[in-house]
């Protein structure tokens, strides 16, 4: 086959879950070209690909309406990690994760690595309103202090005690040991796709957690091409509002 038809092939897959408007394709634009720009919702799904290191990466970006849900375990099978998304100002955002989401990932790896991430933490907090604050820890115990100029403050609905709960009951859905998985404060992230906080920290935290599996495949002789003349099974259009 002529070489043109061919190209690298993923090494391993990482897919982001979650209720629609919770900024799932914001946070990838925010990592993949550095900037924050406004999008529209996902329909079906959409993939990028990472170079990381010598490996490829492919990131999955899911729909979040109700309609799309029953595409979602489709691009979870054999996923080696997936990020569950909430908002942080909307609790429903968050038992969506429970109660719609975590079902899809019953097609993802025996050992798959999960994420929770809570997105638009700006709008909680001036003190990660600013740009460029990826990785910054930020003190919850010193008090936020406004000025005129600062965007209004919204209520913060969902803490990261119930991201940590959620993260417990994933594992138990699961059927794992807490003590025998990654500890919930290093796999539980509150993120900013506005300003940038924490989104480097969020993947490259994972993709470094994936590698065994990427070894894993590697040595097992998996091909590292793929027939780009075979049908495509993957729908990348883009309608409505707001990711």
């Amino acid at each position: 086959m002529p070489q043109a038809t061919r190209t690298k092939k993923p090494d391993v897959k990482v897919v982001i879950l979650g209720d629609m408007n919770v900024g799932k394709t914001s946070l990838l634009h925010r990592y993949t070209e550095r900037k924050f720009k406004d999008t529209i919702s996902t329909v079906g799904g959409a993939f990028f690909m990472k170079q990381w290191g010598p490996y490829n990466i492919s990131i999955w970006d899911t729909a979040g309406r109700e309609q799309f849900h029953g595409l979602g375990s489709m691009y979870c099978r054999g996923a080696a990690a997936v990020i569950l998304t909430y908002d942080v100002t909307n609790w429903q955002s968050l038992a969506e994760l429970e109660n719609r989401f975590l079902s899809l990932t019953d097609t993802a790896n025996a050992d798959c690595i999960f994420a929770i991430v809570g997105n638009k933490a700006d709008l909680t907090d001036t003190r990660i309103q600013g740009p460029d604050t990826d990785g910054e820890q930020v003190d919850e115990r010193q008090p936020v202090v406004t000025c005129p100029t600062s965007p209004a403050i919204l209520h913060k609905q969902v803490s990261r005690e119930d991201a940590i709960a959620l993260y417990s009951h994933v594992l138990r859905y699961k059927g794992l040991e807490e003590k025998a998985c990654l500890p919930a404060d290093k796999m539980c992230f509150e993120t900013s796709a506005k300003t940038g906080y924490n989104v480097d920290s969020l993947f490259e935290s994972l993709f470094d957690l994936v590698l065994p599996s990427i070894l894993k495949k590697r040595s097992e002789g998996e091909s590292s091409t793929v027939d780009l003349e075979s049908p495509m099974e993957v729908k990348t259009n883009k309608a409505g509002c707001c990711s």
